[in-house]
C-alpha cells in the first residue's frame, strides 16, 4: 500500500466501519435466508431429511476448494473491489435457482461468492483501524453485525418461506445488489498486481504449514475452527431437533428458534472486549468449556423456556470464545492479511465440511439428533483440551 493511500484510510479511520458493517449484515443476512428459501423448496419437494447436509456441503466445498486463490485474490485487488465480486457470484446463485438450477448447484454458487468475500471482509478490517485493540472492537463489531445477520436472515428466510418460496428468493436477490451498492462507500485500499496466481497457490500450502508451525496462530486457528465445526453441526441437528423435542413443525417458528444461538453469539460479541482483553485471547478456551457443558444438556431438554435460555448462553460463550481468536489470527505478520484469512477460511471449512458430512451420514442411517449433538460435543471437548496444552506452551514463551 503506497503512502497517500494509507494516510487517507488513517484520516477516514471509523467513517468507513458502518459502511461495512452494513454491507456485510446485507450479505451474510441473504446467505442465510437463501439457506432457509432452499430447505422450504426442498420440503415442499419432498427431498429427504439427510438433502440438507449435501446442500450444506455444495457451499462449503466452495471454501475448500478456492482457498489456495482467494487470498491472494483479494490481496491483488483493492477490498472493495474483492467485496463487490463477491457479491455478484452470490446473485448469479440466485439467479440460477430462479431458473430452475438444482438447489444444491445454486447454493454451491452462492458458496463461491462467499468464498471470494470473506477474505476482504476480515482483511480490510487492519487498514480502517490504528491498533489492536481498535482491531478487535472491529472485530467484534463485524462479528457481532454477522451474526446479527445469521439470526435475522434465519427468521427472515424462514417467514418468507411459509410465504412464498420464490418471494424469499428474490428478496436474496435484491439484498446482494443492494449490498454490492452499499460497498461504493467504502474507501479502496490498494492491492498488489505483481501478485501471481499460479505461484501463490503452490505457496498457498507453505503458508499453511508456516502459521501452524507458530504456537500463536497454530492455537487461533485451531480454536476458530473448533468453533465453526460444532456451530454448522449443531445448527443443522437443531432444525432437526425442534420438532421431535419442542414439538413445533413451522419453518418460520423453527427458524426462530435456530436463530437463537445467534442472537446468543451478538452478545457474546458484544461483551468480548470487556471479557477477555487482546493480550489475553488464550484464555477464551474457557468459554468453549461451557460450550461443551450446554451442549451435552440439550439432548435432555423438552421445555421450551429452558431450550430459549440454553442456546442463548451455549451462543453468548460461543462469540466470546471465538472473537479474541480472530483478532489475535489478523495479528500475525507471517503471512499477508488477504492470504491469513484465506487459509483461516480453509481450515474452518475443511472442519465444517468434516461435521456436517458426519452429520449427514449419522442422519442417513438413521440415528438420532441428540447422537449427532453429543458426537460434537465430544470432538468439541478434545480440541479445547488441545488448546489447554497448548495455552502451557504459549505462557511458557
Amino acid at each position: 500500500m503506497n503512502s497517500a493511500t494509507t494516510i487517507t484510510i488513517a484520516q477516514s479511520k471509523g467513517k468507513p466501519l458502518p459502511w461495512l458493517y452494513f454491507t456485510q449484515f446485507l450479505s451474510a443476512f441473504a446467505d442465510n435466508a437463501l439457506l432457509f428459501g432452499i430447505l422450504a423448496l426442498l420440503k415442499a419437494q419432498s427431498y429427504p431429511d439427510y438433502y440438507i447436509g449435501i446442500v450444506q456441503t455444495s457451499f462449503l466445498l466452495a471454501y475448500v476448494i478456492l482457498a489456495p486463490f482467494v487470498g491472494t485474490f483479494a490481496d491483488k485487488h483493492s477490498k472493495p473491489t474483492v467485496l463487490m465480486a463477491g457479491n455478484l457470484l452470490k446473485a448469479a446463485g440466485v439467479i440460477g435457482l430462479l431458473c430452475g438450477l438444482h438447489p444444491a448447484a445454486s447454493y454451491a454458487m452462492a458458496g463461491i461468492g462467499a468464498a471470494v468475500y470473506s477474505p476482504a471482509k476480515y482483511s480490510i478490517l487492519k487498514f480502517l483501524t490504528r491498533d489492536e485493540q481498535e482491531l478487535l472492537k472491529a472485530n467484534s463489531r463485524i462479528e457481532g453485525y454477522t451474526i446479527l445477520a445469521i439470526l435475522a436472515g434465519s427468521v427472515g428466510g424462514g417467514v418468507l418461506s411459509t410465504l412464498s418460496v420464490t418471494g424469499a428468493v428474490v428478496a436474496c436477490l435484491a439484498l446482494y445488489l443492494a449490498s454490492f451498492a452499499m460497498t461504493w462507500f467504502i474507501p479502496k485500499t490498494q492491492g498488489n498486481p505483481d501478485l501471481k496466481y499460479g505461484k501463490d497457490a503452490l505457496l498457498f500450502f507453505k503458508d499453511t504449514a508456516a502459521l501452524f508451525r507458530n504456537a500463536k496462530t497454530r492455537f487461533t486457528l485451531v480454536g476458530t475452527g473448533s468453533f465453526w465445526m460444532a456451530s454448522s453441526v449443531v445448527r443443522l441437528a437443531v432444525i432437526a431437533w425442534v420438532p421431535v423435542h419442542l414439538g413445533i413443525e413451522s419453518m418460520d417458528r423453527i427458524s426462530l428458534i435456530v436463530a437463537l444461538t445467534a442472537v446468543g453469539i451478538v452478545i457474546g460479541s458484544f461483551l468480548t472486549p470487556k471479557i477477555v482483553p487482546a493480550s489475553q485471547y488464550f484464555t477464551s478456551y474457557r468459554f468453549g468449556l461451557l460450550m461443551v457443558a450446554i451442549m451435552l444438556l440439550l439432548p435432555l431438554v423438552y421445555n421450551l423456556p429452558l431450550a430459549v435460555a440454553l442456546l442463548l448462553i451455549v451462543g453468548a460463550c460461543g462469540g466470546i470464545y471465538l472473537i479474541p481468536l480472530n483478532s489475535a489470527l489478523q495479528e500475525n505478520k507471517i503471512v499477508s492479511p488477504g492470504k491469513t484469512i484465506a487459509i483461516q477460511n480453509l481450515v474452518e471449512n475443511v472442519l465444517m465440511l468434516a461435521g456436517v458430512s458426519a452429520y449427514t451420514k449419522i442422519t442417513e442411517v438413521g440415528m438420532s439428533n441428540d447422537v449427532s449433538i453429543i458426537l460434537t460435543a465430544i470432538i468439541l471437548l478434545l480440541f479445547v483440551a488441545y488448546l489447554i496444552i497448548e495455552k502451557k506452551k504459549l505462557i511458557a514463551k
